[in-house]
């Protein structure tokens, strides 16, 4: 795995304005979000807004049909590059509804609702608490799932993808990793995240997401 070590601490704003261009780049791609992070890399300087750039640059590139597909495909689809957090740490087990509710009551105590269209846990979502709500709890967020987003960092440059770099500006906010979170990456990525057949209360998401399609296949199976 590559070994990524993260940069001094920058100043909050310098930090902020990072997880929300990252927040934009990593969400699904569309003219407005691509607008706001070219916006923001104006205000961003050093190796992030480098790696932000190179990411910005190469989706663009790709056209929107194509990044749209490109999304779907490393994103939805792909389970060594998911975002949802909790489902590195706790897996498709009972324990990932209890630490989806931890994203939930961070949120809270910081006087904001959780997010209504999407999981507390994805990482777009956090990025955008850490840089727009309140920076203290969303770097604490972060850095507790620093293992996970270093996982996805690694499936995503391995494949080329062009959210590699966007990832890479992200785990550089972050404090110094350290050899056993090396090891702990190298274990969850040769591993996966932990198993068990069981329903999630509150939370029933499936990564990656259940088609329709492919579950009336399977009923019919």
């Amino acid at each position: 795995m590559m070994r990524l070590l993260g940069r001094p601490r920058a100043p909050a704003l310098t930090d902020r304005l990072v997880w929300q261009c990252a927040s934009l780049l990593l969400s699904y791609p569309d003219d407005a979000s691509l607008d706001a992070a070219a916006r923001l890399l104006e205000h961003i300087d050093d190796e992030a807004a480098q790696q932000l750039s190179v990411a910005l640059t190469a989706v663009r590139g790709l056209g929107a049909m194509a990044a749209a597909q490109a999304y779907v495909a490393t994103f939805d689809l792909g389970r060594r590059t998911t975002m949802y957090l909790t489902y590195w740490t706790a897996g498709e087990t009972r324990n990932r509804g209890q630490a989806m509710l931890e994203f939930t009551a961070a949120y809270q105590a910081a006087g904001v609702a959780p997010p209504a269209g999407e999981a507390p846990d994805h990482l777009p979502v956090v990025l955008e608490f850490a840089a727009t709500v309140d920076a203290e709890i969303g770097r604490r967020l972060l850095t507790g799932h620093r293992v996970p987003i270093s996982v996805v960092h690694d499936a995503l440059r391995a494949a080329g993808s062009p959210y590699a770099p966007v990832v890479a500006a992200v785990l550089a906010t972050l404090p110094k990793t350290t050899e056993e979170d090396l090891r702990r990456a190298q274990r969850l990525a040769d591993a996966g995240p932990p198993a068990e057949a069981v329903g999630l209360q509150p939370f029933t998401l499936t990564v990656p997401p259940r088609r329709a399609e492919s579950a009336r296949k399977g009923s019919l199976a």
